[in-house]
């Protein structure tokens, strides 16, 4: 932008200048309250009331029948830590801890699971359990599974 050359013009520039930025400024703060208020009043999604609840994301393994894929297992599943000192340590561990999960699911899905019967779930939560409480050296993590589905692929 090319200030006026002239004086004259130049005191015409900025009293037409002058009250935009003084708008500008004072509209500013209103602005920022707005946004603050918006971000307060937006609904936040919860699972569930519990502050000892730790969700995870679904965890998918391949099944094998025949030496080739036959579908999907997957596994929906929360942690139960109702030590908060524990909590935070699980918090930090979730990467190790899923690692060890799929792994773990991995062996199973290959092993014990088929296309034509429903897994056990009771075998799928002791053994995520047992992986919990060794991934993190000590109990006190409970695992809960929300679901356990199949998918079947066909030819």
């Amino acid at each position: 932008m090319r200030l006026p050359a002239n004086r004259s013009s130049a005191l015409l520039f900025a009293s037409l200048l002058a009250p935009l930025l003084l708008t500008a400024i004072l509209l500013a703060p209103a602005r920022a309250a707005d946004d603050d208020d918006k971000k307060k009043k937006a609904p936040e999604h919860k699972v569930t009331q519990s502050e000892s609840y730790l969700t995870l994301d679904p965890i998918y393994t391949t099944i094998v029948a025949d030496n080739r894929p036959a579908g999907m297992l997957m596994v929906g599943m929360g942690l139960d830590v109702p030590n908060a000192a524990l909590r935070d340590e699980v918090s930090r561990s979730l990467p190790v801890l899923r690692d060890a999960y799929v792994r773990n699911l991995l062996a199973f899905a290959v092993t014990a699971v088929r296309v034509d019967a429903q897994p056990d779930v009771g075998i799928i939560a002791q053994r995520l359990q047992a992986v919990t409480d060794r991934a993190l050296k000590k109990k006190g993590a409970t695992v809960l599974l929300a679901q356990v589905a199949l998918r079947v692929t066909t030819k």
